[in-house]
């Protein structure tokens, strides 16, 4: 099974300009835990999550309203095609130790998959398993 077939699309996004308040309502209104950042081009230059945004904003002592996204963001992207195999998705993203990746096409934000999305589907229940062990199995080296 591909990637085109178990992913979301179309993708809420935000803009690096704006605030990280309206990122927080953005997630907060879709019940999501991640934002693709794109600019003008529709090319991803980041990913905002709700992790993001307590880290790297509100413990910082930073203002919702007046910090940027861009301040916040993670600008580290880890990315798939649409052709990706679901199973190569799932080991790459135990790898990356990340639960959720955008997929590119032409550079360009064409979906989003996540371990859930893999789960659900038969086929690549196990690989999303093993994904989410390699996760789980060195949380204490993330950041």
């Amino acid at each position: 099974m591909k990637l085109r077939d178990v992913m979301t699309n179309p993708v809420i996004r935000i803009r690096p300009e704006e605030s990280v308040a309206v990122a927080a309502r953005t997630l907060a209104h879709y019940n999501i835990g991640i934002l693709p950042v794109c600019g003008g081009d529709g090319r991803v230059c980041g990913l905002v999550t709700d992790r993001d945004i307590v880290t790297r904003c509100l413990a910082a002592g930073r203002s919702p309203a007046s910090t940027a996204v861009r301040d916040v963001m993670t600008t580290h992207i880890v990315a798939a095609r649409p052709d990706m195999d679901t199973a190569d998705a799932a080991g790459l993203m135990g790898r990356e130790q990340i639960r959720r990746l955008p997929v590119l096409e032409n550079g360009r934000l064409c979906g989003m998959v996540s371990l859930g999305d893999l789960a659900v589907k038969e086929g690549s229940i196990f690989a999303a398993g093993g994904a989410l062990a390699d996760i789980s199995s060195n949380l204490s080296s993330r950041d």
